[in-house]
Parts: structure tokens; sequence; C-alpha cells
């Protein structure tokens, strides 16, 4: 949410000094649109298609004389250009009787049978493996990335909006989009050259940032990493890419004939290869499909150029339109090598027309492919990354040298802009308001204060909650940080604090060192897991709404060192010291327990000293940062595994209990192509040796009416008490895929969402013995069967609401459960 919040903060639209524009609307005869046209200079193979009601808008730094118009069924048109910027013309094109019957065949849904077009997709599946880098043992290449993000439709109105109130001179230079047709304004860009290097055998790749240039919000970690996620690599010839956490079915899929329509539209010479050019529409309305055209040669059955646009009424918020071109080059005169990828999106609140919103675009370059040079296993073996300042500093020589295309004029200008807006207060001010609403922090030099959205909190035992905090920070790769808050409840009238700090002692192995002590009030059992950070406080902490009232809450004396370091990429040791004071933080709850065989005295302090081994390992998992923090870029696409080993220390100072506990999680996201993405966890735990209540693994309910990741939202608190247990949660969201073709629904972009929940587990009696309360709570542990849960839901409500109908599956005779219930949350998400 946060990296969303930060993307829709941007004002933000593609840069491109052109020579000659046209746009305009292609309709036969009879004044009906024709859609998929083909849209070209004349004797160029620069060229776009026609959209669903016939308008193009096309683009080129050259100066081109002449339009020439093409589509099966039709006369093939030319027409003059007598200016350098034409707009909004219209072309009538003239049905040729000859191809009548060929019209017939392909309008509409296309056969899947007899179709030409179709048969040479079967040819490029056939020869796919053996085009581009996978046909070698080894490669390497240089890959020069450009990013831009800008300011779309920018008219009077917004010139002289009191928003930009003494930035007015960065409207000073405007271009037009090769693609949109819009204005724009460039606000940020970042430019990045590497050097990849990879092997077929052992299945490795690296890649070698050389050099790095930034201009816009460069100090800004969350847009950054946000970028790097919104472009991620993808291949073309894959079933399934992937974009905004959604998986789009590739026109070169193997089950493309099931989502598109298929016309073999035009052949031709393209640098003396021959080649077919085919069109592709999606068949169904509201899918997360493409229309475009690739042009593939006719003996390799490679693809010499593809163009890609979102169809539209795609269920995907915030994105109005995508945009995709390739281009590859050959090699050897057999083997294509892509030489060029452009991926340009409009972001909008809004899908239509007019709206205003942000244009980013990607632009990647690669050339010098050099092939079959094995560099052995151990160069790809993983090394974390230093931060080298010297690579985000490089001189104009270096970029001179390195760029495969120079910047042009606009390019050129947004670095000087951008350098002089950051000066400006009102960008300051501007800028601000974004950064809160991004991360949840103001910024100030070298001290951030927040999260600002903890400031308000509210539960049965402090009533109202303020709080206030902060952190340092002098950028994303600082080897230190110190952070704290200090909050105070009206209702019980004390102060609660925290302090904790880290500090990366060897960046190679991010050897880190950390330390904290936090007093405070908390909703122990939300999570079954154990925390592994100092100030962390859940949801269910501080909840206003909730079903029924909560006086469960404990007060918790935690004091925490540790040492941790990345053995190897993604995977985390780290080694823990806790001492821990728990009491019950309200009268009508209790967590004393007998002290004594006999059950003749009571404590109601639990004190322990505890030291943990703790194992996190996410492959796949991608990053920024060189610094003790880092931000992870692909959130929620990674599997998670995490092993807990803690020993209590009884006796030692005023530690009361030895044991030994052992916890697993496993969570894995899986994307079903066109079906959705299902995510499922299972976590299972055990306590050896008699421990009250508070050291327990409470089964987490949930009482309030926010839909809370991981827990029971149909138990209380407490419902539930174990030391062994197993507990899974499947959940799979279909994105849209049913909802789609329900016409009434279809236009809302609803989301459908099905999961179920279950844990067992089992208390031993010498546990139960231990505790000294016959009323709240009692202890019982779901050992006579697993408790179970289902749940329907439907998210993106007005594209940020989502609503969770839950189900009891048993246990429904226990006092005062809940068997039915409904939980809600917000968030911005594609």
């Amino acid at each position: 949410m946060k990296n969303i919040l930060s993307f829709l903060f941007l004002f933000l639209s593609i840069v491109s000094f052109a020579q000659t524009k046209v746009s305009g609307y292609v309709k036969d005869t009879y004044g009906n649109a024709i859609p998929y046209v083909n849209v070209y200079f004349l004797n160029s193979s620069e060229g776009t298609i026609s959209d669903e009601n016939g308008k193009f808008y096309l683009e080129s730094e050259k100066n081109y004389s002449a339009l020439e118009f093409s589509f099966m069924g039709f006369e093939t048109l030319t027409l003059p250009l007598d200016q350098k910027t034409t707009y909004n013309i219209e072309v009538n094109l003239e049905e040729n009787s000859s191809e009548l019957s060929e019209v017939v065949i392909y309008s509409g849904k296309t056969s899947k049978k007899n179709n030409p077009a179709i048969d040479i997709l079967k040819k490029i599946w056939k020869n796919k493996r053996d085009n581009g880098i996978k046909k070698f043992d080894q490669y390497q290449y240089d890959k020069y990335e450009k990013l831009e993000f800008d300011l779309n439709t920018i008219d009077s109105s917004l010139i002289n909006s009191r928003v930009f109130n003494g930035m007015e001179f960065i409207f000073d230079d405007l271009d037009t989009n090769n693609v949109t047709g819009k204005t724009y304004l460039p606000i940020f860009l970042n430019e990045a050259t590497s050097k990849i290097y990879g092997d077929n055998i052992l299945d490795a790749e690296k890649e070698i940032l050389t050099g790095n240039k930034n201009a816009g919000f460069s100090n800004n970690q969350s847009l950054i990493a946000f970028i790097k996620d919104l472009y991620a690599e993808y291949n073309v010839y894959d079933n399934y890419l992937k974009f905004f956490d959604k998986s789009f079915v590739s026109p070169l899929s193997t089950t493309g004939v099931d989502n598109y329509n298929y016309v073999l539209t035009d052949s031709t010479y393209i640098k003396d290869k021959w080649c077919y050019n085919i069109v592709f529409y999606p068949r169904r309305k509201g899918e997360l499909n493409f229309k475009g055209d690739f042009w593939v040669n006719d003996t390799t059955w490679a693809i010499k150029k593809i163009n890609l646009a979102m169809s539209k009424g795609a269920n995907i918020n915030w994105v109005k339109d995508v945009y995709i071109e390739q281009e590859f080059d050959v090699l050897n005169d057999s083997v294509f090598l892509i030489t060029k990828d452009l991926f340009m999106t409009d972001f909008s609140f809004s899908k239509k027309e007019e709206s205003r919103g942000v244009y980013g675009k990607r632009t990647t370059l690669y050339d010098n492919y050099v092939f079959d040079k094995p560099k052995g296993k151990a160069f790809y073996k993983y090394q974390p990354e230093v931060f080298n300042e010297e690579i985000y500093n490089r001189n104009d020589k270096f970029w001179t040298q390195n760029r495969q295309e120079d910047l042009n004029k606009d390019e050129r200008q947004v670095y000087a802009m951008l350098d002089t807006l950051q000066t400006v207060d009102a960008f300051k001010r501007l800028y601000s308001v974004g950064s809160i609403l991004a991360t949840g922090y103001w910024e100030r030099e070298g001290w951030d204060f927040g999260p600002v959205f903890s400031t308000f909190g509210y539960n049965e035992v402090e009533g109202i909650r303020l709080r206030v905090g902060g952190r340092t920070y002098f950028s994303q790769n600082d080897n230190w940080r110190l952070q704290g808050f200090l909050a105070y409840g009206f209702g019980d009238d004390k102060f609660k604090y925290g302090l904790s700090g880290k500090w990366m002692i060897d960046p190679k192995m991010r050897l880190i060192i950390a330390g904290g002590n936090r007093r405070d009030v908390e909703q122990l059992g939300a999570s079954l897991t154990n925390t592994t950070d100092v100030l962390g406080r859940n949801l269910a902490s501080s909840s206003v709404l909730t079903v029924g009232s909560n006086t469960s809450l404990s007060s918790i004396n935690l004091t925490s060192f540790s040492l941790g370091f990345e053995a190897f990429k993604n995977f985390n040791l780290r080694f823990e010291g806790n001492f821990k004071s728990l009491e019950s933080a309200s009268d009508q709850f209790s967590l004393d327990y007998y002290t004594t065989p006999e059950r003749t005295e009571t404590k109601s302090v639990t004190e322990q000293v505890e030291i943990s081994t703790i194992i996190q390992f996410s492959p796949g998992r991608q990053t920024t940062g060189y610094g003790v923090e880092r931000l992870t870029v692909n959130d929620d696409e990674y599997p998670q595994f995490f092993l807990n080993y803690t020993k209590g220390l009884g006796n030692i100072t005023t530690s009361d209990f030895d044991y030994e506990k052992i916890q697993f999680y496993y969570r894995q996201p899986i994307q079903i192509g066109g079906f959705g993405e299902f995510v499922s966890s299972v976590e299972l735990g055990k306590t050896f040796g008699a421990v009250p209540l508070s050291l327990l693994n409470i089964v987490p309910g949930n009482q309030t009416l926010f839909s809370l990741q991981g827990t029971f939202p149909l138990l209380d608190f407490y419902d539930f008490v174990t030391d062994t247990y197993l507990s899974v949660n499947f959940e799979h969201n279909f994105n849209g895929r049913f909802f789609s073709r329900i016409p009434f629904l279809r236009d809302l972009d609803l989301r459908e969402i099905i999961s179920v929940r279950a844990v067992s587990g089992s208390i031993s009696e010498e546990n139960q013995l231990l505790n000294a309360s016959f009323t709240n709570p009692v202890l019982s542990a779901p050992d006579i069967e697993p408790y179970w849960s289902y749940s329907l839901g439907v998210d993106n409500i007005f594209r940020i609401l989502r609503i969770d109908f839950h189900f009891r599956g048993n246990y429904k005779d226990l006092p005062d459960a809940r068997n039915f219930g409904v939980t809600g949350g917000f968030g911005f998400s594609f």
C-alpha cells in the first residue's frame, strides 16, 4: 500500500522530441470505426494500429510526407501529409470486393481452424526455444535502462492551479507523447547501465551495475523500490506476462487461441528478412489481455517486432493504458536477439479519455552480445552488494560513452529543471505531503517523525492513546538507525515508551547488531509466530472498531539484543537474547499462574529470559538499498520460510521457567495465469516443558472489524490456547475472472475471493494445571477435531475496499460463539 500511495502522489509523460505527428480516426465508407488497422509512415517500419474505436496516434523524430493505411478486406490507402503536425483527421477506407470472403472469416471472433495466422502461431511455439540467449551455453551483454515519469494532459487549468504557485517555470518546456498525443511534463528520470552475465547450463545469471544517474525523487526510497517492481523483466514468449501483480495472457501463449483473435494482415521484407504481420485482439472483454500486432520471420519463426496495448476494460486499477514495444535483430543470419524494449504506462484515477494522470516509461536497450564464454560457478556465487558511491556519481564522459541512445532535448532539460525544482519552497511542501502518504513519516533533516498514522489509537484498557515517535534517517544507505516512541493512555493514565537501534558492522556479510527496550500495552495472541521487532505492535492492540469488548490486553516490558547476518542470498540467520516481563493490563483478565505444586500460591507477573536462533529464507526476494534496512521490491511475490528455536532459561536472575519452543512457518503465493493468485500458508509449533498462559501459543482470534492476515476472524482472543499446534490458511483471488462475465457486474471491476482456515492443537494437563484463572480465560484447545472456517470475499469495491463474509465450520456450541461475521479492509492495489 505504501508503494502504491507513493506512486499516486507523483505528478508524472513520455519524453520524445518529434518531427512528424499525426492523429485521427479510421472509418469505413458508412462511418463505422475500423479497429486494428495498420497505420505506417510511408516506406518505413514506424507504425501503429488503431484502437477499438478506430483512433490512432503516430509520431516520429524523422520527417515524413505520407501515411499508409492497410487492413484485410479494405483497399490500402496512402494519405499525403502537408504539415509536420496533423491532428484529428478522418480516414475512410473502401472495401476490397476481392477480399470480402476473408473479411467474413475474420470479422469479430476469428476461426480457430483454417486460419493461417494460427498456423504461423503454432510454428512460433515450436521454435521459441531456438531463439534468443537461451540458445547458447553462456551469454553476456550490455544493458542501458532509462526510466521516466511525467505528468500528462497539461492544460491551462492545471498550469494556473494554486498547487503550482511558485513553480510555474516547470511548464516552460512541454511536448507531446508519441503514443497518445497528450502533452506531458517530465519530473523524474533515472538512467542505469549494467553488464549482464548468464550461464544456461548452470541456470545462473548475474547483473553488475556500472552506472546510475537520477533526477527527481532520488531520496524517496519507497518510490525507487516501487519503480523497480513496476517494471520487472518479462519475456513475450512466456505464456503469461506479469505486470502490477497481475498475469496477462501473452499473445504468443500456447493458450492464446482461447483468449485472442488472430488475423494475418500483411507480409513484406524487413531488413532483407521476409516477415508476416499478424494482428491480435481479445476474444472477451474485461480480461487481462492485449491488442496489437507482431512481425514474424518466415524461416526461424522468430519475432522481429511486437506491439502490445492493454485491452480496454481490463480489471486493473489506476492503469488506463499499457503499451509495449519490442524490437529484435538478427545474429548469424538466424538467431533473433532483443535490442530494444519500450514499456509505457498511463496511470490515472479515472479511465476516462480526458482524465489527467501520470506516464511511466521504461526504455531498455541491449548491445554487445557475446556468447559461449564460461565464467565458472564461483563467478555466480552470491556476494552481498556494497554501496559504491562512484557508481552513482559517474561523470558526463562516462554517460556519453555508455548511453546506447542519446537523450533528447526534453530529457536533457529535465536534470536541470528538477534540480531547480527541489530548491523551491512550494515544491518542498508538496513533496512533504506526498512523503507522509507514501512512507508514513514526516521527513526532516536527519530525523523522520512517525509513523504519523499511529498517532491516535484506542483500546479498552488505555482508552484514547496518543503517540509520538520517529527515526534517524539520512539516506536509504545508512549503516545505523535509531528509532523510538512515547505514548500516553488517557484511560489507564500511564506513559509507554520504546527505543531501539541497529548497526551494520560488516556490509559484505550484512552483519548487524541490534537492541532495544519497550514498555507498552499489547494484545498478545494476535499472531502465532513470535514478533522479531522489539518495537512491533499489532493493529489488534489499538483497533477502534471491534466486535464486543476486549479487555484481554497485557502489559509488556521487553528488552532484546540480537546479532544477525546473511549467510547467502535471502538466507538470514539471527541469534537473539530477550528478557521480558508480562502481566495482565486489566482487572477483568488474568495471566496468574500457580507457583507451588499444591496450587496454593500464585504469581501475576511472568519474568522470562530467552535465547533464540531464527532462520529466515525468502528465495526470489528482491530488495533495494545497501543500508542496515532494505526495502523489499516484490512484496507478496516470493515464498517465505521461518524457523525459530527458543530456549527459555529458568533460574537466571529472576527468570521463571525452563522450556524449549520450536516454530515453523511457510507461505507460498502462486500466480495461476488467468485464474488469479493462490496463497497458502502453513504454521506449526510445539512447546516442551511446563509454561503459563503468557508463554503458550494462543490461536490468533480477531475481534476487530478489519481483515487481519493470519487470524481466525470468528474467534475471540484466547478462545483456543495450545502448546502444540498446526495451522493452515488457503486463499484464492480470482481477480474478477467470473464477475467480468456477468454483464451488470463487469464494469464494476469487482474481484472474487475464497478462503479456508483451519487449526488443530492440544494443551497438556501440566500446562492447564499451571493456570490460576477459572473465568477469563478458560484454557481449551481444538483437540477434538480441527477448528475451521471459510470465507467469501469481494475485493476492489470502489477500487479500495474489500469485504469478507466469514462462516464458522464447527465448534458452534462454544459459549458466545460467533457463527457468522463480516470484516473489511482498505488498500491501494492494482
